[in-house]
């Protein structure tokens, strides 16, 4: 009869986005994980 929350969230999220537009944000979520911990492995490594 009625929706969790979590469910009604997923199913406003998939209305307003394409599939193509969830996998740009994925990319680009980590395109910018590797960039910090890439940034902070070799700020590390020159430091030691």
């Amino acid at each position: 009869m009625f929706d969790s929350l979590d469910e009604t969230m997923k199913k406003d999220a998939q209305e307003q986005t394409t599939n193509k537009e969830r996998m740009m944000l994925w990319l680009g979520v980590a395109v910018a994980s590797i960039l910090v911990f890439g940034g902070l492995y070799f700020g590390v490594r020159v430091i030691g």
